[in-house]
């Protein structure tokens, strides 16, 4: 097995895909997670913005989702979030959420650090961007690999 698909386990990736439904439960925002290999020779950031794209989560109504991209051979990650999130969460926002995933990644609990990233994410999306009911799920909330 590759080291993208022993990255979680089933289970896990369920955990994982149960906590972006609860993050996106009160909130209008939407949150994907993107395992692949390797960035290779590009910055991190630069593959998780492409991936982004990829993925057409740059075509959300509010322009407010959010990627967590992950480089399992590289031992990095990113987080990425577009226009409309961006300008409306503090500064530092997305370090303090990179901080709380590098913890649990760096204790080798992946999915504990990528479930409390997810719920992190969610709060501040539900507080600028709160669910209506007019509201579609307009992502899939399944983990993407590469």
């Amino acid at each position: 097995m590759s080291a993208v698909e022993n990255f979680l386990t089933q289970h896990e990736e369920q955990e994982v895909v149960e906590a972006i439904r609860t993050a996106e439960k009160n909130t209008s925002g939407e949150i994907r997670v993107h395992i692949e290999s390797s960035c290779g020779k590009e910055d991190v950031l630069q593959r998780a913005k492409e991936v982004f794209h990829l993925l057409k989560m740059d075509n959300t109504k509010e322009e407010n989702g959010v990627l967590i991209y992950v480089a399992v051979n590289d031992h990095t990650f990113a987080i990425y979030g577009d226009k409309g999130i961006d300008k409306v969460v503090p500064h530092d926002f997305w370090n303090e959420t990179k901080e709380i995933i590098q913890y649990h990644f760096k204790h080798k609990k992946f999915k504990q650090g990528l479930v409390n990233g997810i719920l992190k994410a969610g709060k501040q999306l539900q507080s600028h961007f709160p669910h209506n009911h007019n509201d579609d799920n307009e992502l899939p909330d399944e983990i993407s690999k590469g």
